[in-house]
């Protein structure tokens, strides 16, 4: 069984922000594997499913983005699985162009808040991970006004592509090729 985990903050008025990719890639996951995500467990919405013919669990996290790990550690624990294999976190990344996706199976917090809590929790940082880019915060921006700002419709079109890629890269993950999905994603944009 897989737990995917898409971060953002709960609240409506953090709808549609930069912040909460992870849970419009879940929202994309779910549309796709006809998998409601409206049981209110372990501190996240959930959804369970079936994903290439393996049992999932989808989960936003409603613990606000800094406090992600609650609800993770609450979901692990409960379902006993290995994280090192079965837990794909999927959040926002500022380092990357809009709509971009990084895919790793481990590494460091790089400064998000969300997944430094959800190592803390798990006492360990060797968990799969999709990065989605939001794009870089211009000069001068605060770093928390920017990443809980709303995209453009130009960057929202890309947001949404980003959401159909990463469905197929859960997909691909979940069918135990993390390295193939990393070797199709992780490639950089080529100059046009």
């Amino acid at each position: 069984m897989y737990i995917i985990a898409g971060l953002g903050n709960p609240d409506k008025q953090y709808e549609g922000t930069r912040h909460n990719v992870g849970f419009e890639v879940i929202d994309s996951i779910a549309e796709k594997y006809n998998i409601a995500v409206d049981i209110k467990k372990h501190r996240a919405f959930i959804g369970k499913g079936i994903i290439g013919g393996q049992k999932v669990i989808l989960a936003k996290p409603q613990t606000y983005m800094n406090l992600s790990g609650e609800s993770i550690i609450s979901l692990v624990e409960y379902y006993k699985i290995d994280v090192e294999q079965e837990l794909i976190v999927i959040y926002d990344d500022v380092s990357l162009d809009v709509g971009a996706l990084r895919i790793r199976e481990k590494g460091s917090a790089g400064g998000h808040n969300g997944i430094k809590n959800i190592i803390a929790h798990l006492g360990g940082q060797v968990f799969p991970r999709i990065k989605m880019g939001v794009g870089e915060k211009p000069p001068r921006y605060d770093l928390a006004d920017y990443v809980l700002g709303h995209f453009t419709k130009a960057e929202h079109e890309l947001i949404e592509e980003g959401c159909r890629s990463a469905a197929h890269a859960v997909e691909m993950i979940t069918a135990g090729d993390i390295k193939a999905a990393m070797n199709q994603y992780n490639r950089k944009k080529k100059e046009e």
